[in-house]
């Protein structure tokens, strides 16, 4: 059997989109997808099935040091864009839950300190944030509120005006990650003026309630919570200075949706390379299914969905880099490869027959997470009407 075709850099990378990282950077995603394959893919079925986060691939993962990478440093090199997106590419191509944690302080945390904070403050938070002494993460869906966030939120927070305090109350819902963090990063209406602000609350302040959110069908590793605020008073220096309307929360969420996206093509990689393998080793009729035209004409259809995302996320980075950050943009990567990210892990599953219901091929766990990204950092139906609205100049939210 003649060996399958891979990129140079990323197994399935077919184009060679890879090229574009610096050798330095390819160490350092190298290093990333041994640690992975070894210390933490060990881990993941048995975590999945019971619904726990493995706290076993937690140092690993911190160990790489992928915000700052030492390699980078040594070789006098930037953190560029394109190596922040192959980063959640391999993470994501290892397995969904792994990057969505990841992620919540790498990203989502990360971004919302670095543009939300002022100068003063983002100086301050950023070496906690990237060596993990400081922990955080995003608090902005509700119980009632996800796609209607914008003009439905309803945790709100009053100042005092003796002490300047904060006084917040509300809940949050969804929050992955929140039970092992130092800080939520919690946005509240302002009762003063009806705008949006956003603090860093402590896990452990008086009023703050969590509880993790069970039974579920998706994201099981991912330890996602309820959180509730009872008269919870942080003080004035816990607000991010830089937040102070859901424009400014829009900021945050444009460079977010690209990272989902890098992670929903990952998530492409790692299914149908997952399926790749079983077809290779698999035998029916005396022979591997490999050999079969309908199983490579699906593996085909999820190789060129693959290559598709992947080509449509490294432009995007790559302009986004050069300063041109656009909602159309970023919606319409999230909307499109988290679409083709469901067919793909369909395809997958589907060519890997009963045993893809399993977890021992590893498509399952894909097939299922795949509908968290598809509904994370915002709906289809929402990215969609964020790009109509772009093309047609026509507003069509309701």
């Amino acid at each position: 059997m003649r060996e399958p075709v891979t990129g140079s850099v990323i197994p399935s990378d077919l184009y060679g989109f890879a090229e574009r990282l610096t050798p330095a950077e390819r160490s350092v995603i190298t290093g990333l997808r041994e640690v992975l394959a070894e210390q933490v893919h060990p881990h993941l079925n048995a975590a999945w099935d019971e619904a726990r986060f493995p706290e076993e691939i937690v140092a690993p993962l911190r160990s790489l040091g992928l915000m700052d990478p030492p390699a980078l440093r040594e070789a006098g090199e930037p953190i560029r864009d394109i190596f922040l997106g192959f980063r959640n590419f391999e993470l994501t191509r290892c397995d969904i839950n792994v990057a969505t944690y990841y992620n919540a302080q790498a990203s989502l945390f990360r971004t919302v300190c670095a543009v939300g904070g002022s100068a003063e403050q983002a100086r301050e938070l950023d070496p906690k944030i990237v060596s993990h002494e400081l922990t955080g993460v995003f608090g902005l869906t509700e119980p009632e509120h996800g796609s209607d966030v914008a003009g439905g939120l309803a945790t709100h927070a009053t100042q005092d005006p003796a002490t300047k305090d904060w006084v917040i109350n509300g809940a949050k819902r969804w929050i992955g990650g929140a039970t092992a963090a130092d800080v939520v990063a919690t946005f509240a209406r302002d009762t003063a003026d009806g705008q949006v602000k956003c603090f860093l609350v402590p896990t452990s302040a008086e009023g703050v309630s969590m509880q993790v959110i069970p039974r579920k069908a998706s994201l099981r590793i991912m330890q996602n919570a309820d959180i509730g605020y009872q008269d919870v008073r942080v003080p004035d220096s816990a607000r991010l200075q830089q937040i102070n309307s859901f424009s400014d929360v829009a900021g945050c969420l444009r460079r977010m949706r690209s990272d989902v996206a890098w992670m929903a093509t990952g998530a492409m990689a790692g299914a149908y390379e997952a399926a790749l393998a079983y077809v290779r080793q698999r035998e029916q009729f005396g022979r591997p299914i490999a050999g079969f035209q309908l199983v490579q004409e699906k593996l085909a259809m999820m190789l060129g969905n693959l290559t598709a995302a992947l080509g449509m996320v490294v432009q995007l980075t790559e302009q986004q880099a050069a300063g041109i950050y656009r909602d159309e943009n970023s919606a319409l990567a999230k909307m499109y490869t988290s679409l083709r990210l469901r067919e793909t892990v369909a395809l997958a599953r589907e060519v890997c027959g009963g045993n893809g219901i399993t977890l021992d091929t590893d498509v399952a766990r894909f097939h299922a997470d795949a509908e968290a990204i598809y509904s994370y950092e915002g709906t289809h139906e929402i990215n969609a009407l964020i790009v109509g609205r772009a093309v047609t100049g026509v507003g069509a939210f309701t």
